[in-house]
């Protein structure tokens, strides 16, 4: 029996080293996490959430001293730019390397799982005996056969677009992010909302020695009339930035309905981001994807037969979270609701002296 994975990040690999004692496990993924950190990264701020710091600590995992980045901080400032309005909030994420946190999490798998690296997959065709797919390894193409495909592969999940061309996808966001050298690390991770720049939000996260600026924007605009804006909206609060260094993308989901939602069916399941788990609020993402392993890996205690119709039922409380966030978004996003909570000084934090 041969069960495939599609993709190396925190979902891939934590169902690996869930189900990896038990069944034969092939892990593909396209980045080189067998080698020293600084190939190709992850557009990803590496903020470890308490909902996510919470299911390793039920899964009896602690984060190692190298996957931390520094500065750990503990307050958040919120900036909305159209109506002038800040607020710091008292957040506890762990501040991390996120390349490493990967890498780590890889590391945990048994030794019995086969892990091809720099590898890619092209193509999936589900057969009566099974899923054929196809993988890319450099110039050299093979094809395996799967009793059941898992994709994790994230919001440009190509086992979703494969598989189940028809559903529905979340709305789908540009993510950029632009890493500047920071001499001193701001005191606070911060949430800039500004819809001349994006309807949903803009962030900077202060990482060793550098500082993060990243903005979920929509495609097909002017992303670079956007990130120019941000800039100076953060000038203007008290931010400017540094020497840039480098620049990096990816795709981000952002489900609007719960209909959206895509574990899976027959012998193709989707984990994390691919099915559509992540917040529409805040767009965390670790604790779904570390739930929705944990769903799946229950789901193949009695094989991979039948196990997506099961990981679907195991995952009605996921989606009864997304739907409570999305009830939870209008809090947030819609300007005047936004402005009427920061005003009132809910759950903010009097911080005394920041930066500048």
């Amino acid at each position: 029996m041969t069960w495939r994975l599609s993709a190396g990040g925190p979902a891939g690999a934590m169902l690996a080293r869930l189900v990896g004692g038990r069944m034969r496990v092939l892990l593909v993924e396209r980045r080189r996490l067998d080698r020293e950190p600084g190939g190709v990264g992850k557009c990803c701020g590496g903020l470890l959430a308490p909902d996510a710091q919470q299911v390793l600590a039920e899964l009896g995992l602690g984060v190692p001293r190298e996957v931390l980045s520094g500065p750990q901080l503990f307050v958040v400032r919120s900036i909305d730019a159209e109506r002038h309005l800040e607020r710091y909030y008292q957040r506890f994420y762990l501040n991390c390397d996120r390349e490493r946190f990967d890498r780590w999490l890889v590391s945990l798998a048994p030794g019995g799982v086969e892990m091809r690296f720099g590898c890619r997959m092209q193509e999936l065709d589900v057969r009566e005996d099974g899923v054929e797919l196809t993988l890319r390894e450099g110039d050299r193409t093979c094809t395996e056969l799967a009793r059941l495909v898992v994709g994790a592969d994230g919001a440009n999940s190509l086992a979703r677009r494969l598989a189940f061309p028809a559903h529905p996808r979340p709305q789908v966001y540009l993510g950029l992010q632009e890493w500047y050298r920071a001499d001193a690390a701001l005191p606070y991770f911060s949430a800039i909302f500004d819809r001349a720049v994006t309807d949903f939000y803009a962030w900077t996260i202060p990482k060793g020695g550098h500082l993060i600026v990243g903005a979920a924007l929509q495609p097909h605009t002017d992303t670079a009339g956007k990130m120019a804006r941000l800039r100076e909206v953060l000038a203007a609060h008290g931010m400017p930035l540094g020497e840039p260094v480098r620049r990096e993308g990816a795709l981000l989901f952002r489900p609007q309905r719960v209909s959206q939602l895509c574990p899976g069916n027959g012998r193709v399941a989707l984990l994390g981001e691919a099915a559509g788990w992540i917040s529409p609020s805040s767009a965390e993402g670790l604790s779904y994807a570390f739930r929705s392993a944990i769903a799946l890996a229950d789901a193949l205690h009695d094989g991979p037969d039948g196990a997506p119709a099961r990981y679907r039922a195991a995952t009605a409380s996921l989606r009864r979270n997304i739907a409570l966030k999305l009830l939870k978004s209008p809090f947030m996003y819609a300007p005047w609701l936004r402005g009427v909570i920061m005003r009132s000084g809910l759950q903010g934090v009097d911080v005394r002296r920041m930066d500048g």
